[in-house]
């Protein structure tokens, strides 16, 4: 980890010297020494942490450069921070500078001295490199390397997709019959066992079973951490046993504490029946627990299930299946057998070893971790009294065989609470604003951006198996969310500490001292007022949102908080202390999760233009606006932020003029651009532009073409599109021009009058996403969307197609990608048909508020590969027909899951 963090520090001092070089003067020497000498050490480091596991000695010195490192990454910015307050103020400044150049020299001298002090230790470090037995390993681990890994990380895995069971068929077919049989001697069936013993993938395999999903009328899913509030656990077996709108998921969100039990009584049958423990009731609980006390005190009388260990058979299969290349080699097999054997079973374990070694191809490097394995072992990390002996080993190797980028990126996982289910697109742009992510490390050449490579970095970590898939797109190629196995976490957790690299808190209530959080296998070791990154866990009893600068000194970086869950939140004080932005000005990170609400006020102190350093805020590198439905009032100022990566604009808002953006060069997202409040003529200087979404509102959109012509460069680079034609019928001709220019893009909405598609639109070969809605399309364009060669997920809504449109036609081996389809609102469309050949690889299927649809389409019964069908607000007469013994019941039998909600008239 030492290696990463002098790596990343070689990188920023490089930045800061090549940006504030005149800034530098009189300490530039030192500065550019202090790089010199780390960029030597750097080269050692990879042997010095292989060392320091055996050497206390090696253990301390190795600690040494790194705080020394942080000291003087400190020191620089804190000088770049003063240099940055004297540039601000204008004429009053620069008088009030003529009349303080005294006190500024001194200030000057003195964080000159203390870089030449950290400058001297880190020398000193240097030349004891070779008396601690360090040696130079240049493994070429640059970003050169990085770069050219990319194109390994593109390739597919089918563990990635796979849900890696193997050996559980007996255990889940057991289960099973318990939950469903229809004596009432057990209402709580408990899987009890170690972690990592597969509890989890077993309740997910059953609680997905077909017998399960028919027998039961409803099916909740609730994860209970050890921080888990009652009321987040109500509300989320609320809002699976009703299926409410989403307007309805907000209204159940703004409950008030009080509001809670009157809303809840319509939903406290089915809660009763599943809580209480009575002979009559049918519904059943599924636990999974380490303890068996509490399975005991779910249930006194209820059924206990272990899962056995798996055989060496089972345990070689599930290895085989993620480690293995199509071409096993006898050598490699062996190997493979002999580390198996160590995990004893534990099928976490087996896919995290599995997971490491799936990226070493030779002979070599499987005998490289074969030889490895035995010495975490002899090391105690496998002692059998341990709970998890079996896992820990294995878990401690695969982190220490992660390149040094993604270590860091490992850890920072630490900050999110236990069972916490991590956004994607936001952890990128963390390990972005943290600085871990250099533009070096894109691909020379290529137009790739930060947050490409950052995704790519995660798909690693999902290929080595340390962290888990949430949720994907409805394509299933990009991740949505992940999480963490909790034994990785304890492991994060662990690690963070022993590199000072997070701190986890509780926060305080009525200004006590906070509290570190830690899991049962960390101990906390760091000095409190060195921590760098500080999570702090926040409830509903929580007065004191910002820890005073005595406890956490003046290092911070990061400092994220996390609310009782992700919504409901309302802390009594309702604004961010101007304190946090006067002590901890060297901030780059700051994040508050789970106050959402409208009625909560975040007010920011005028305090926060002195954060120079802060990069991931909501109105710095990333601006959202997007708060509220109500008219919101811009101020033309957004221009000034030239560093801008990402902005959204709210749905409606007003502002003074125009809103300039041509300044915006490193924007990257521009939500909700409008014709009537922004120039478009801006667009063309937006070069590094991915995703756009445009409103059409004024007669600007008349002068389209020629503003198209202009920006051609940048539009043609948008890789997703969101357009609304608020104009009318008069504007779908606009709507086709953007439309042609945009012939890279993989993700298209089309909201309001479109009219035509662009002829060209058939051999859109990236494009993998559609929504339409409302687009009045002519008839014959279905001939031009069934053609679109890699379209995987579509969406039709309201009328998208002219009013006299009666009939759908999915014509012979027409949309040959799609997997999944959703008609929603489609008045008018009396028949649809699905001919032979369409849609062969149709796994999902919903329809939703068509009130004219007679039927399903005959053709379903041909799709062998659609695996769920979801009918919502259909008519009744519409509902019966898909139900066993209906007419229709033959066209949807073959799938495995069919879902009817909320059948009307």
């Amino acid at each position: 980890m030492t290696e990463a963090v002098v790596s990343f520090l070689v990188e920023r001092v490089g930045d800061f010297i090549i940006q504030e070089g005149r800034s530098l003067s009189g300490v530039g020497d030192q500065v550019r020494r202090a790089h010199r000498d780390l960029l030597f050490i750097r080269g050692f480091l990879k042997d010095a942490d292989a060392k320091r596991r055996d050497s206390e000695a090696i253990r301390i010195f190795v600690a040494e450069i790194r705080d020394a490192a942080y000291d003087l990454e400190d020191v620089i910015e804190a000088f770049v921070l003063k240099v940055d307050s004297k540039r601000k103020g204008g004429i009053k400044n620069v008088l009030k500078r003529l009349g303080c150049i005294f006190v500024e020299g001194v200030r000057r001298y003195k964080i000159g001295s203390e870089i030449g002090v950290i400058t001297i230790t880190i020398s000193d470090l240097k030349q004891n490199l070779q008396t601690y037995g360090i040696k130079e390993i240049r493994d070429s681990s640059t970003s050169l390397q990085l770069c050219e890994g990319q194109q390994l990380l593109r390739r597919t895995y089918t563990h990635v997709i796979d849900r890696n069971v193997v050996g559980l068929e007996d255990s889940v077919h057991e289960l099973v019959g318990h939950l469903v049989k229809e004596e009432h001697r057990h209402r709580v069936v408990s899987i009890i066992g170690m972690g990592g013993s597969g509890k989890t993938t077993i309740a997910k395999q059953v609680y997905h079973h077909k017998e399960v999903t028919d027998h039961f009328d409803c099916l909740a899913w609730v994860c209970i951490s050890q921080q888990y509030q009652v009321r987040d656990v109500l509300e989320r077996i609320y809002v699976k046993l009703i299926s409410p709108t989403k307007e309805e998921r907000e209204e159940i969100k703004n409950l008030k504490d009080d509001e809670i039990p009157g809303r809840l009584s319509q939903a406290w049958d089915f809660l009763k029946a599943a809580f209480e423990c009575h002979e009559d009731s049918k519904s059943r609980i599924l636990l999974t627990t380490r303890n068996e006390q509490v399975a005991s005190h779910a249930d006194e009388s209820g059924f206990h299930y272990r899962p056995p260990p798996l055989n060496e058979s089972e345990s070689w299969k599930l290895f085989e299946k993620i480690a293995m290349s199509a071409e096993v080699y006898t050598k490699m097999e062996e190997l493979g057998k002999e580390m198996v054997q160590h995990c004893k079973g534990l099928p976490l374990a087996i896919i995290v070893l599995a997971g490491l070694l799936a990226r070493k191809n030779t002979i070599k490097d499987w005998i490289n971790i074969q030889e490895n394995v035995g010495v975490y072992i002899s090391r105690g990390f496998g002692r059998q009294e341990e709970e998890h002996a079996y896992a820990s080993w294995v878990l401690a190797l695969s982190y220490d065989d992660l390149p040094y980028h993604l270590k860091p990126c490992f850890l920072y996982l630490g900050h999110f609470p236990e069972d916490h289910e991590i956004q994607v697109k936001s952890l990128t742009r963390l390990w972005i604003a943290e600085g871990f992510i250099f533009l070096t490390q894109q691909r020379q050449g290529s137009r790739e951006t930060m947050e490409d490579v950052a995704y790519n970095w995660l798909n690693e970590l999902v290929e080595r198996c340390v962290i888990q898939v949430g949720e994907r797109s409805s394509t299933l190629e990009k991740i949505k969310s992940c999480r963490m196995h909790d034994l990785l976490r304890d492991l994060c957790l662990r690690k963070a500490e022993e590199e000072n690299f997070l701190q986890v808190v509780k926060g305080s209530h009525k200004n006590e001292a906070m509290h570190p959080v830690s899991s049962s296998m960390v101990t906390i070791v760091s000095p409190m007022g060195k921590i760098r990154r500080l999570a702090i866990y926040l409830d509903e009893n929580d007065d004191k949102l910002v820890p005073s600068r005595e406890e956490r000194g003046g290092q911070l970086r990061s400092l994220l908080y996390f609310g009782p869950s992700d919504y409901n939140w309302f802390p009594k004080q309702k604004e961010l202390i101007p304190s946090m932005f006067k002590d901890f000005k060297l901030l780059r990170v700051l994040r508050i999760e789970g106050m959402n609400d409208g009625a909560v006020k975040i007010e920011l102190p005028r305090e926060i233009g002195n954060m120079v350093h802060l990069r991931k805020l909501d109105c710095l590198q990333t601006l959202d606006f997007r708060v509220t439905d109500d008219d919101m009032f811009i101020p033309n100022v957004i221009c000034k932020m030239n560093k801008l990566r990402h902005l959204y604009l709210p749905r409606r808002y007003r502002a003074r003029g125009k809103l300039q953006l041509s300044t915006l060069g490193d924007l990257l997202t521009l939500n909700s651009i409008s014709s009537r409040h922004c120039d478009l003529n801006d667009l063309a200087k937006l070069g590094n532009l991915r995703k756009l979404r445009i409103r059409l509102s004024s007669s600007q959109s008349k002068n389209l073409e020629k503003i198209l012509d202009a920006a051609g460069c940048v539009v043609n680079g948008i890789r997703s599109l969101w357009l609304h034609n608020e104009v009318g019928m008069e504007s779908g001709a606009e709507v086709s021009q953007i439309v042609a220019r945009c012939g890279q893009i993989y993700k298209l909405k089309l909201i309001g009058p479109t009219l035509e598609l662009p002829k060209e639109f058939h051999s859109y070969s990236n494009l993998t996403k559609l929504l339409l809605a409302g687009c009045a399309l002519k008839d014959d364009q279905m001939a031009v969307l069934e053609k679109l060669p890699n379209l995987k997920s579509l969406q039709l809504w309201f009328n998208v197609f002219e009013e006299n449109t009666k009939v759908l036609v999915f014509s012979v081996g027409s949309f040959p990608r799609l997997q999944f389809l959703r008609l929603v609102t489609l008045q008018g469309i009396t028949e649809w048909r699905v001919e032979e050949g369409a849609m062969p690889c149709l796994c999902k299927l919903v329809i939703s508020h068509c009130t004219e649809l007679s039927t399903v389409p005959d053709g379903l019964r041909h799709r062998t590969t659609l695996k769920e069908l979801k009918i919502w607000n259909m008519p009744k007469l519409f509902c019966s027909k898909l139900e066993e013994g209906g007419e229709d019941f033959h066209k949807v039998q073959h799938i495995p899951s069919l879902i009817i909600q909320n059948p009307n008239y």
